[in-house]
């Protein structure tokens, strides 16, 4: 007898993303608004101190405004992917971008990708809270059954991020597509619906004001809290 992979008698196709807005503690997530959007993204982009961030996405930096509405209006009027901004709740300004795509409800699968954050957003707690929203949608209101995170290879930053938010690391394709006029082999993550509640309670303590102290620093990291949900959950089915 052949080997064949577990039955799935219950499975429905997963839904299609919606347009609503995404509410978090610290952000709030909305799909890209070309008018209300540009000049707060063209701004923190701007704040960088060099074109470094743009390294390994296929578009980038940009010179000035025009050129960065171009490219906006065009990323807005895509439905996969389906750009977002990351709006702080703080300053009610976008300081980044993420888009869901790669979009596939019969099999119950879709990517976060052309994840552009700006200095405003790296290593705050609002990127954290960006990742358990979209996780939170993907996984709790669509009903997706595999999440993934692509980057290239030699983008190390995006490489311990995927780790960081819960991703497992799958793989390296090679020689996966031509970027700028050179080769991208890609780094593949992961994170399936039965692994995501570990995920999702250790982003809950995460972001819980009660994980930092009077200065706002972490008491915990996200990646270790993730980690012994995770061993938690082994020891109870073990």
């Amino acid at each position: 007898m052949q080997p064949i992979g577990t039955p799935l008698p219950d499975w429905k196709a997963a839904r299609l993303p919606g347009r609503e807005p995404l509410l978090g503690r610290y952000c709030r997530i909305e799909p890209v608004d070309v008018e209300r959007h540009v000049e707060d993204l063209y701004e923190a982009y701007a704040s960088a101190e060099d074109g470094h961030d743009w390294t390994y996405l296929a578009v980038g930096p940009f010179q000035s405004l025009d050129a960065y509405r171009e490219h906006l209006t065009k990323a807005a009027a895509l439905t996969d992917p389906m750009h977002h901004a990351v709006i702080d709740l703080a300053t009610g300004k976008a300081v980044g971008t993420l888009a869901l795509m790669r979009i596939d409800p019969p099999n119950g699968v879709i990517e976060v990708g052309h994840v552009t954050y700006s200095p405003r957003l790296k290593r705050t707690r609002i990127a954290s809270d960006a990742m358990a929203l979209l996780m939170n949608y993907v996984f709790g209101d669509l009903g997706y059954r595999r999440f993934e995170w692509k980057c290239d290879s030699l983008n190390a930053p995006s490489r311990a991020a995927a780790l960081r938010y819960g991703f497992k690391f799958e793989g390296i394709f090679r020689q996966a597509i031509v970027t700028r006029g050179r080769n991208r082999d890609t780094a593949w993550f992961s994170v399936i619906d039965g692994e995501y509640p570990a995920v999702r309670d250790g982003f809950a303590q995460w972001l819980d004001e009660r994980n930092f102290d009077a200065e706002g620093n972490q008491r915990e990291r996200l990646g270790d809290l993730i980690a012994q949900k995770r061993a938690l959950e082994a020891k109870a089915e073990g």
